[in-house]
């Protein structure tokens, strides 16, 4: 008997004790391995995750959540091999597994890079401005997000194995959540042996992950009013989730990707001649027999121009014949199989509904031709292109979830667009045309019916990614049919699991809370420098208030012609005197920034390592020949690097004129040395 898999739940491996249920290999029909979760304790996994995962995790900055991640992606990057002879037995070719193993990794990867380049070392990450609440600014308001106190419970589909989880699981991570792991049963032994090696690693805090094999027993019903369960699955199963008592009466935040019916749409301005025909059938042609057709984004309705109906399927039947299906490890085999014979079953259904409206024009869902294999012990079946008929509605409702795809013909781009819609709501669309007008009617078109859109042509062709790539730093989700749900969109989907809260109070409560210095709280102008202090000595508040200068009109000239910057308003007296705003020569507002720049950096060598920034720059009043300006620079956000010998420092910039009008506001960031050295000391 093959090996019974295991669950991680509570800090410990736990094994079920009855024999489970076997999982096929998907080419030979052998058995791979054994799932139950007969006795496991889903109220212990919630515990555990509540009360020794969550506050691991949020006790980790989002810069040290991130160097996790990225530990964690080197580890996975290492023990790909182990990965790819298992993803061989789920029917995947290595281009397949590639796509699941090596883009989980990449996902990693990405929210690694992301969350310490985008989000603050520290636990809280503040959403816009402050918003001023009164006259006199004694009273203010910030909207910030912190991390729930509760469990993420991410469901899986059986196509993804690797990526399904690890795309989930980094922003949740990131975001300071725990996470616990169900995988569709049908490929959790991949899934399994992944996660294995990420416990034995010890890389994640204890507790951070767990995971159930097999069946999610009665998982949800120990959920409450922090916990969220993301699902990629059908949408029957999302109905269930939908009416479960733990979303309808304990509020727990339910994601969904479920069904969708996705298209491209080759434009009407493209010829069988053009580049972008052949860009259009590769493009069909990839979303068909990749991952078997298994991928939540394939292209399943190929709606094409009505004249060139027979041209497109002809240059699809052809490519497609040219597809070699049979043993997924063999180089020479472009399919491999689906998941499972009941999944083979299942796409044969779709077929024979979806034929209720349309005509086989290439393929046999009977039978296939396989190498390596034996194409009736594993769940082999041949790519299939049908034609739909004037009206058809089949193809518009039913999903064959594997190698299909139906021809759907239009004759304006009106109809194109009405078409697409028709599919309720998609995960992904794609155009093909090399016309802006056309792209852009299009693409406004479909954007109300799906989360994501390519426009492809041969500008874009040599480096896009294609159709159906799910990328970590785009939404991957879609409205209507396709769940209503979003993951990944990079920061996005970390602050999709964090809960978003408007706080008020005095500025200087405000900064107490959030970090992050607001204007009107206290300044320190002490007698140090801010410039001559480590960040280690530096504090939030910490400032300067410079001496006045006054800017001349030889300032203004000189500039002029040092910089080539000769704008009328700046050089000539009369035609600046028209000007309804200035009324007469004015200081260009690169000059006052200079100037102010003077008024308050410290020249000499110090722990300041350099200027890399200005951000918000925005000039308010203008400065005239015979204005004085000074400046106010205060310490606003301190962010250490975990990983250099320096962090950032954000100082607010305020320049007025000698009248206390604002003249200028601005953030500079600079890089400050965490320790002084002697030699800067």
């Amino acid at each position: 008997m093959s090996p019974l898999l295991e669950s991680y739940a509570a800090g410990h491996w736990f094994r079920a004790d009855d024999t489970g249920k076997p999982l096929l290999d998907a080419v030979t029909g052998e058995e791979v391995a054994r799932v139950s979760t007969t006795g496991l304790d889903y109220a212990a996994m919630v515990r555990h995750a509540r009360d020794v995962g969550g506050p691991a995790v949020r006790r980790l900055t989002f810069h040290e959540r991130a160097l996790l991640l990225k530990e964690l992606a080197l580890h996975l990057g290492g023990l790909k091999d182990e990965f790819y002879a298992l993803s061989f037995r789920t029917g995947a070719t290595k281009r397949d597994s590639f796509v699941d193993i090596d883009g989980g990794i990449g996902t990693l990867f990405s929210y690694a890079s992301k969350g310490r380049r985008e989000l603050p070392n520290d636990t809280v990450m503040l959403d816009g401005g402050v918003e001023p609440l009164s006259r006199n600014g004694t009273f203010v308001g910030q909207h910030l997000y912190t991390s729930r106190t509760g469990v993420a419970v991410q469901i899986n589909a059986f196509n993804f194995p690797v990526w399904g989880m690890l795309e989930k699981l980094a922003p949740a991570f990131l975001a300071g959540l725990p996470s616990i792991v169900k995988p569709a049963s049908q490929t959790s032994y991949l899934t399994e042996a992944v996660v294995r090696r990420i416990i034995e690693s010890g890389i994640l805090p204890e507790g951070s992950l767990q995971l159930v094999s097999g069946s999610a027993g009665d998982l949800l019903d120990h959920l409450g009013e922090q916990d969220s369960v993301d699902f990629t699955g059908s949408a029957s199963t999302a109905d269930l989730l939908r009416r479960h008592p733990a979303v309808l009466e304990r509020g727990v935040r339910l994601g969904v990707e479920a069904d969708s019916l996705n298209c491209s749409i080759l434009g009407l301005d493209v010829t069988p001649e053009d580049p972008e025909f052949d860009l259009f059938i590769k493009g069909v042609v990839a979303e068909m027999t990749v991952k078997a057709g298994q991928k939540c984004t394939a292209i399943r309705r190929a709606i094409v121009p009505e004249h060139l109906a027979d041209a497109v399927i002809q240059a699809l039947s052809d490519r497609l014949a040219k597809t070699v299906v049979g043993d997924p490890a063999n180089e020479a085999v472009r399919m491999g199989a689906l998941a499972s014979r009941e999944q083979r079953d299942e796409v044969r259904k779709a077929i024979d509904e979806l034929r209720r409206g349309a005509d086989v024009v290439f393929g046999d869902p009977d039978r296939v031709d396989t190498v390596g294999a034996d194409a009736e012990a594993g769940a082999f079946l041949s790519p299939v292109l049908l034609k739909a008929r004037e009206g058809a509605s089949e193809p518009h409702d039913v999903e064959p979830f594997g190698p299909v795809s139906t021809v759907l013909t239009y004759r304006t781009t009106e109809e194109a667009i009405a078409l697409a819609a028709r599919g309720k709501g998609s995960l992904a669309a794609s155009l093909v045309t090399h016309d802006p007008r056309i792209a852009r009617d299009v693409t406004l078109g479909l954007a109300p019916w799906h989360g994501r859109v390519l426009v492809l042509d041969r500008d874009d062709a040599g480096e896009s990614t294609g159709h159906g790539s799910p990328l970590p730093v785009l939404v991957h989700g879609g409205p209507g049919r396709a769940g209503g749900g979003e993951e990944l969109g990079g920061i996005r989907g970390v602050l999709h699991h964090m809960q978003r809260t408007a706080i008020q109070g005095s500025p200087d409560m405000i900064t107490a809370i959030t970090g992050r210095w607001t204007t009107g709280s206290r300044r320190d102008v002490g007698e140090v420098h801010p410039f001559r202090k480590s960040l280690a000595e530096l504090r939030i508040g910490d400032g300067i208030s410079s001496a006045p200068r006054t800017v001349t009109l030889a300032d203004i000239d000189h500039f002029a012609d040092f910089t080539g910057d000769t704008f009328y308003a700046h050089t000539d007296p009369e035609a600046a005197a028209a000007n309804p705003l200035f009324g007469g020569i004015v200081a260009h507002g690169y000059l006052v920034v200079s100037l102010a720049a003077g008024l308050f950096v410290e020249p000499n060598p110090g722990p300041v390592l350099a200027n890399f920034g200005v951000d918000h720059l925005r000039f308010l009043t203008p400065v005239k020949a015979g204005d004085s300006i000074a400046v106010d620079l205060t310490v606003k956000q301190i962010t250490p690097r975990n990983s250099a010998d320096y962090g950032e420092v954000r100082w607010d910039a305020v320049v007025r004129n000698q009248d206390g009008e604002t003249v200028a506001t601005y953030d500079v960031l600079t890089l400050v040395a965490k320790e002084l050295t002697p030699a800067a000391g």
